[in-house]
């Protein structure tokens, strides 16, 4: 089975995004993910871009490039991402001191974990907390 056994992340997330550049700022300046490699194309567009966090991954891109998936995307809402963080109280600091909109602050769970909620900059919401689902067999 694809994703079993791999140190590749089985399951990515993908946004489009107005803004592209805006988001990859916001999401590895304040958010602390990491750029693995950007595409742009003619105008500027992000074609495809590939930030990392710990061992997970999520792709973006510009909308309006046209397109199978930016046909499919056209008009759909703001998607929810949620990413397991060891400190949720350093990383929620330094998105604070990033300008990053905090929807809820670092909250203790009923169910064990510490999280807190954001918004990026075109609406998506961004969990993040010490809850770590495991997947099963």
């Amino acid at each position: 089975m694809a994703g079993t056994g791999s140190s590749r992340p089985g399951v990515v997330p993908t946004l489009l995004y107005a803004d592209a550049k805006a988001a990859i700022r916001q999401l590895t300046e304040g958010l602390g993910f990491t750029e693995v490699s950007v595409y742009e194309g003619e105008g500027g567009t992000v074609e495809h871009a590939e930030l990392s966090y710990g061992n997970g991954m999520v792709m973006l891109g510009s909308k309006g490039r046209g397109g199978v998936f930016d046909t499919a995307m056209k008009g759909a809402g703001p998607a929810g991402v949620y990413v397991v963080v060891d400190d949720v109280d350093a990383h929620h600091r330094r998105a604070v001191e990033q300008g990053v909109d905090i929807l809820m602050p670092p909250t203790d769970q009923d169910y064990g974990s510490r999280d807190y909620m954001a918004r990026d900059v075109e609406g998506n919401v961004w969990s993040f907390g010490t809850y770590a689902p495991e997947a099963g067999a």
